[in-house]
Formats: C-alpha cells, structure tokens, sequence
C-alpha cells in the first residue's frame, strides 16, 4: 500500500487542494491512505477524515520557535511557537507521534535548527527521510542517514500543496487502517518510495500564500 504522510490541503495557507480533489487524486493515483499535515491546522484533516473512503490520519506540520514539527494521530490542534521541546511532548501526551520534517533541506528556512535536532533525537518517533519537496537529493539522504544513525524509523511524504505533487512521494507499507498501533508496528518494515517533484512546484504554494494574505485569509 502507498501511504503518503505529509500532504496539505486549502487549510494550509498555501495549499490549493480541497478535501474532495484529494481522495480523486488518490483513487486516481493508487494512494491507499495518507496524512494531512496542514501548517498549524487539523480542520482540512477532519473535514477529509468525515468523507474519506481510506485511511486519513490526523497530522499538522507545526511552526515551533526551532523550526517545524511533524504530528501524526493526533487529537487536538497543536499550538505554536513554541519550543520544540514542549511542541514535542504536547504531541506525545495526545498520543501523538512527533517527528522531523525535510531536516536537512537547505533552501528551507522553515526547518528545525540543526542543533536542536540533535539535542531532541531520542525524543522523535520518526524523520522524513524522503520529502517530496526537497530539491537537492543529498539533502533526502542525509534525512536517511541520520534516522539511521539514531535508531529512528523513516517516513515519506509528497509535502504536497497543489494536485502536481500528491503521491509523488510515498512510504510502503503492507496495510494501513488509521489506528496507530498497527502504523507503529509496520513503520520499522516499511520501505520510502517514489521520488520529488520537480522545483517549479513551489511557484504554486508561494504564490497562493501571496493571494491568501493580500486576500486577508
């Protein structure tokens, strides 16, 4: 099954993709359940986990003081600015899983402080170790590396803001069915597939966060 684990929908302030468009894009392109990670939000994850036909897990991409957070399961909405010490422990006390987005990706200002990375490794539930978004693909590897170095199981995720790039990137399990237990216990066996979109994708996302705040959205 392809699980993609770091999709955003309309919820995003720079996402275009609406609950409806997403479970066509994901019949259509054999993705068998997925998490919505939206910026700082878990409506566009609720809204599609009501109307679903699959497996939606309940995510959001967190905008800690260090840099962002990935939340997997979770129950809540997670607040931000926060340390990414607390934004870590406020996930796992939901019974979240906390992890790392695109660690490495060094044309992204918004990922989490290298130094702080290192000091909350044995905290972490799981790194993106294949991010759809990242341009330079030593920066994928060095995600790799790092998980493996630590002990830490590795997730995949297209980081996908516009239809162009859902699926792109992806983990391979044997099934899923929203339940955390069972994602915990294939996350060691499962395997990163796919690969990352091209580098204009990001023209989309910075141009609807553009519209949106001169919108006042």
């Amino acid at each position: 099954m392809k699980v993609d684990l770091h999709v955003h929908t309309c919820y995003s302030v720079d996402g275009s993709l609406s609950p409806e468009s997403i479970v066509a894009l994901c019949q259509e392109r054999g993705i068998g359940a997925l998490a919505i990670t939206d910026h700082n939000s878990i409506a566009g994850a609720l809204a599609l986990r009501e109307s679903a036909p699959f497996p939606v897990i309940v995510g959001q991409e967190v905008s800690s003081s260090d840099g962002e957070l990935l939340g997997l399961f979770l129950q809540e909405r997670v607040p931000r600015d926060l340390s990414a010490g607390e934004t870590i422990t406020l996930i796992q006390e939901q019974g979240g899983l906390a992890g790392v987005p695109h660690p490495f990706d060094r044309l992204r200002s918004e990922r989490l402080k290298g130094e702080v990375l290192e000091e909350i490794a044995g905290e972490l539930d799981f790194i993106e170790g294949l991010n759809g978004r990242v341009t330079i693909g030593e920066d994928n590897r060095r995600a790799q590396e790092f998980a493996r170095r630590h002990g830490i199981p590795c997730t995949a995720g297209s980081d996908a803001h516009c239809e162009h790039e859902l699926g792109r990137a992806y983990l391979e399990m044997t099934s899923v069915d929203g339940s955390k237990g069972q994602f915990v216990a294939q996350l060691p066996q499962a395997r990163l597939g796919g690969g990352v979109s091209p580098f204009w994708v990001h023209f989309f996302s910075i141009y609807r966060k553009v519209r949106n705040r001169m919108a006042g959205e």
